[in-house]
């Protein structure tokens, strides 16, 4: 066993009296060592409840014959976080998540683990960490929130942040936003549209890490509680069979992943970590493979804020795996790809069938004839701008306007919620990429100021940034490169005619060469917005959007 190396032999025995101290019988030493990573705390409601989640699995690897130790990992709310400082802590805490877990990992010879994340930059920082260590890991996330009802409609985060642009414009009473702000977060859990915390979790399947229903069981129900129980047995059958991160984390497996990101509507922030993921694994993407696989998936399910379903009525539908069955009708799954089952995922999906064609459009019947997500180019994004083209209103997927320019999301925020934006619009927010913010924040306020406002339709906003997987609407962003470096979106003017078009993957400024050639030549870079801590350090070290912000060390030459 891998944990040999810290409890057999003569020269473990100063291991072994640690062993001791921390009350370990020789039954439990001799036993597989399992790492159980939870990112348990106070401060996330996703997370609230994986203290319970845990113990579950704690039981089911101490039932199949292994020893099980907890240790700890961070997490960010990035509701909490959402619009002032903190939305620079929340994307660099996947790489933190990585590293630690990593050290954790191999510093204490481990034969495994189980990994219990749930909210955005858990899961695919934990994902990055198991393809790295590359030891058996099974993944259980603590699970989705239940959606709340506002006046007999459900309801979610994302209604509750286009709540305070509808009041801010004048459209609703203080007394019904508190009626928002007490309702629509009913339970723990990860917000209950398809957001980012729960399209990562659904991928965890897709991409054959997590057991079925690890995506969209409900945080509350006690079918997670077993869900655990299993995943807890079923790392130890990983252990015996030496089945790991990276036999399952494949191509196929990532292809795997991306078709479902399509179907699903999954957010744009996926765009970010499967490639940060598959470079863990050894696995090369490009975002040319996105538009390939976006073309020829059918966009499925419309799950908020898309659309008014929810991750509870996915679950009661079939699930994730109910849709990859969908898909595998016309040959859209890679179904031999192996998993955390032992099992591959045509064995997993065969008899999954779709409970709910309202919820899981059948294939033959898709919201739409591509996926969720394109990826753009032009002369404003040359490597790459991303949106989520399952959340953009029809008569918004092609469309023309004037750049309104703002360097900080603050100032953006500020014109939009005073009437300073209007109909035709297209706010360009910049100097917010992983360099240039650092940390690529979220705009999920000035998205839900806009949709509040009732411009939802007719502004388009363009960023270096990201949005939260609540965002919808001609929200486009990653644009590469960002400003910070001196990219196109750094040379854009108030006034200057912005074009997109979504269906021909176009994002352009009608701006001759020679003027934007001549604007590149007067830039200078903007100082630093922050030069202490690890947000300094990060800036240093993170590469672009279109690579999925990973950490690079700099090359000297």
């Amino acid at each position: 066993m891998r944990s040999d190396s810290v409890k057999v032999g003569d020269a473990q025995a100063p291991h072994r009296s640690l062993f001791n101290a921390l009350g370990f019988t020789e039954e439990e030493r001799n036993r597989p060592l399992i790492g159980i990573v939870t990112s348990y705390n106070e401060i996330v409601p996703g997370h609230m409840n994986l203290d319970k989640i845990a113990e579950a699995v704690k039981l089911g690897v101490a039932m199949a014959g292994g020893t099980p130790v907890l240790f700890p990992a961070i997490a960010v709310c990035d509701g909490i976080a959402m619009g002032h400082i903190g939305m620079k802590y929340s994307l660099v805490t996947r790489d933190l998540i990585a590293d630690s877990t990593e050290c954790m990992a191999m510093a204490h010879g481990f034969d495994g683990l189980v990994c219990i994340p749930n909210c955005d930059k858990n899961v695919p920082g934990l994902l990055m960490a198991a393809a790295r260590v590359n030891i058996p890991t099974v993944f259980v996330s603590g699970g989705p929130m239940l959606a709340g009802r506002v006046k007999g409609c459900k309801r979610s985060l994302s209604s509750m942040f286009e709540a305070v642009g509808t009041y801010a414009a004048g459209n609703m009473t203080k007394e019904e936003l508190t009626e928002f702000e007490e309702k629509v977060c009913p339970t723990c859990g990860s917000c209950s549209g398809m957001y980012t915390a729960n399209s990562m979790n659904c991928l965890t399947e897709a991409i054959g890490m997590g057991l079925k229903g690890n995506g969209t069981i409900p945080a509350v129900y006690s079918e997670r509680i077993r869900l655990a129980k299993h995943a807890g047995m079923k790392v130890m059958e990983l252990v015996e069979k030496n089945i790991r991160p990276r036999d399952i984390m494949t191509a196929k497996a990532f292809k795997n992943a991306l078709t479902v990101d399509m179907a699903l509507g999954c957010s744009t922030n996926t765009m970010l970590h499967i490639p940060a993921i598959a470079k863990e694994a050894g696995v090369e993407l490009n975002m040319e493979m996105v538009n390939e696989l976006s073309g020829k998936t059918p966009n499925l399910c419309h799950l908020a804020p898309a659309g008014p379903t929810y991750m509870e009525d996915l679950n009661e539908a079939g699930g994730v795996y109910a849709v990859m069955n969908e898909l595998s009708k016309k040959g859209l799954i890679e179904e031999d790809c192996l998993t955390v089952n032992g099992t591959t995922i045509g064995e997993n999906i065969k008899n999954c069938i779709n409970k709910d064609p309202e919820v899981i459009r059948p294939i033959d019947n898709p919201y739409q004839a591509t996926g969720g997500i394109a990826v753009l180019k032009g002369n404003l994004a040359p490597d790459t701008g991303v949106v989520k083209q399952s959340a953009v209103a029809p008569e918004m997927l092609v469309h023309e306007g004037p750049a309104r320019v703002f360097d900080c999301e603050e100032d953006a925020i500020a014109a939009i919620k005073g009437g300073k934006i209007v109909s035709g619009d297209v706010v360009v927010i910049r100097y917010e990429g992983p360099k240039g913010g650092p940390g690529m924040r979220e705009m999920l306020n000035p998205t839900s100021a806009i949709a509040g406002m009732g411009l939802g339709s007719t502004v388009a906003l363009i960023t270096d940034g990201r949005f939260s997987g609540a965002s919808r609407g001609a929200s486009i962003g990653h644009v590469s490169p960002e400003a910070a470096v001196g990219g196109p979106i750094a040379l854009v003017k108030e006034g200057d005619i912005i074009s997109i078009d979504i269906p021909a993957r176009k994002l352009d400024v009608r701006v001759s060469d020679e003027e934007m050639a001549k604007r590149k030549a007067e830039w200078t870079p903007r100082e630093p917005k922050v030069n202490t801590g690890y947000l300094a350090r990060y800036r240093e070290l993170v590469t672009s959007g279109n690579r999925g912000a990973v950490l690079e060390i700099p090359r000297k030459d």
